[in-house]
C-alpha cells in the first residue's frame, strides 16, 4: 500500500504512515462498483414535422484571399482558378488570376527582348557587359512587383500593377 500524502510504502498492519503520520484510513479509496454492462438506448424516430437533419456545410476549399495569393505562385494555378468552378465567380480571385497571367507574359517578354539583345550585341563586349546589370534590375523589378501583388492579393486587396492590373480589371469584368 502507498501512502496519499508522502507516496511511501507502508504496511497494511498501521493505520499511520511511519514517515509522514498521514491517516491511511481516513485516505483509503472507496470500492469501485462493478461495471454495469452497457446498452445502447433504443432509436426513437423524430416527431411527426419534425424538419429532416441538414448535412453540414462542405468546405468550399480555399477562402479567396488565399486563392487570389497562389494564383501568383506560376501562371497555372490562374489558370485553373479561372476554370474551377467557385473561384472564377469570385471578383478577387478572378482579377489577381489574371494579373498573374499578365505578369508571367511581361516577365517572358523582357526576358525575349533582353535574350535578343544580348545575341546582336554579343560582338560588343563593353556594352554587352552593360547588359548584366540591367537583367538584375529587371529580375528585381518583377519579383518585387510579384511580391507585392502577393501580399496584397492574401489582404484581399485588389492591387493594381501599371498597366498590367489595368487589362486584369478589364478581363475581371467581362
Amino acid at each position: 500500500m502507498q501512502c496519499p500524502v508522502c507516496h511511501n510504502e507502508v504496511g497494511s498492519l498501521s493505520g499511520f504512515c511511519p514517515h509522514c503520520g498521514a491517516n491511511l484510513a481516513a485516505a483509503a479509496p472507496a470500492p469501485v462498483p462493478p461495471p454495469a454492462s452497457y446498452a445502447p438506448p433504443a432509436y426513437t424516430p423524430p416527431p411527426a414535422g419534425y424538419p429532416p437533419a441538414q448535412p453540414g456545410a462542405a468546405s468550399s476549399g480555399l477562402s479567396p484571399n488565399a486563392a487570389a495569393a497562389i494564383a501568383y505562385v506560376t501562371f497555372i494555378p490562374a489558370i485553373l482558378f479561372l476554370v474551377i468552378e467557385p473561384y472564377n465567380k469570385t471578383p478577387l480571385v478572378r482579377f489577381h488570376s489574371f494579373q498573374s497571367i499578365g505578369l508571367a507574359v511581361v516577365w517572358f517578354a523582357l526576358w525575349v527582348l533582353m535574350m535578343v539583345l544580348s545575341m546582336l550585341l554579343i560582338f560588343l563586349p563593353i556594352i554587352h557587359l552593360l547588359l548584366i546589370p540591367c537583367y538584375f534590375l529587371i529580375g528585381l523589378g518583377v519579383f518585387i512587383a510579384w511580391l507585392i501583388a502577393i501580399l496584397k492579393a492574401s489582404k484581399g486587396e485588389f492591387f493594381k500593377l501599371p498597366i498590367i492590373g489595368d487589362f486584369a480589371m478589364k478581363q475581371a469584368q467581362s
